[in-house]
């Protein structure tokens, strides 16, 4: 497997006015060239870690399959620089690729989103369970404490199961919990998203097709995800600290009908 990160001799300018040298840990980007089917399809701007989960949990975040058992074989080559996927149907590359918000310069077929079903779990979310879940993934996410140059998403129940993933590209870390779900097929009484990551649209329909009823994350949501997450039927949750957070969408997850959000959802146009 690739190396991914690797350490580096700086010159560092210190508080006290002079300077010091010393070795710092910088994380890897490379690109890695997604085939499906013997064909090339995209390359992929990626920390070299989970390149499996990324290339599967990217097919079903586009569409492009539905269930594990459409693929027969994956294989990351040693060097970590193709990905090859190979399915048991035949499919047609898209023509034409989209770019996304994503950090790395991020690409998505998907013009229009069709999820695979709205997100109305009545689940009741306690809200030590939002500040405990993002404690736990700060805590976990290693390749950014050694970095400082990673996003790191997890999908988890709350109740001791999950997945996590490190990227440079907010967007890969939920391909690689996406592939990760196929491939391991996890029990996961309920699914939350936790991320470090700002929630964009793709970010949002990403986490809708794993099933998440909730996305949480450090930072804010955008205005079209919101309303994209009125329309699904999942709690968006913004700015999770070690105390406090912000709910945006859907707030009846926590206390029922003691706390309503007035949110007049008008239809959405993403370029007015």
């Amino acid at each position: 497997m690739q190396p991914v990160d690797q350490t580096r001799k700086i010159l560092q300018y210190t508080s006290s006015g002079g300077w010091e040298t010393s070795d710092a840990r910088i994380i890897d980007e490379a690109p890695v060239e997604l085939n499906v089917n013997g064909e090339p399809w995209l390359t992929f701007m990626c920390t070299p870690s989970y390149l499996e989960a990324l290339g599967v949990g990217f097919l079903y975040n586009e569409g492009i399959i539905i269930q594990a058992n459409e693929i027969s074989a994956v294989r990351a080559c040693d060097n970590g620089c193709q990905l090859d996927v190979w399915l048991n149907h035949t499919v047609t590359k898209p023509l034409h690729w989209r770019r996304t918000s994503g950090c790395t310069g991020g690409a998505t077929a998907t013009q229009e989103f069709n999820p695979p079903h709205a997100i109305m779990e009545k689940d009741f979310l306690p809200p030590d369970l939002i500040l405990a879940g993002m404690d736990d993934l700060l805590r976990q996410q290693e390749l950014y404490r050694s970095t400082r140059g990673v996003h790191c998403s997890m999908l988890t129940d709350g109740e001791g199961t999950s997945l996590l993933a490190e990227d440079i590209g907010r967007h890969n870390t939920l391909d690689k919990l996406a592939g990760r779900l196929l491939l391991e097929n996890p029990r996961l009484k309920r699914r939350l998203v936790f991320t470090t990551g700002r929630i964009s649209s793709e970010m949002l329909q990403k986490s809708a097709r794993m099933g998440a009823s909730a996305v949480i994350s450090r930072t804010s949501p955008t205005a079209l995800s919101a309303r994209l997450a009125d329309e699904l039927g999942i709690t968006v949750v913004g700015y999770a600290r070690r105390t406090q957070f912000n709910v945006y969408t859907h707030a009846w997850r926590f206390q029922s009908e003691a706390i309503s959000l007035d949110v007049n959802a008008e239809p959405a146009c993403e370029f007015c």
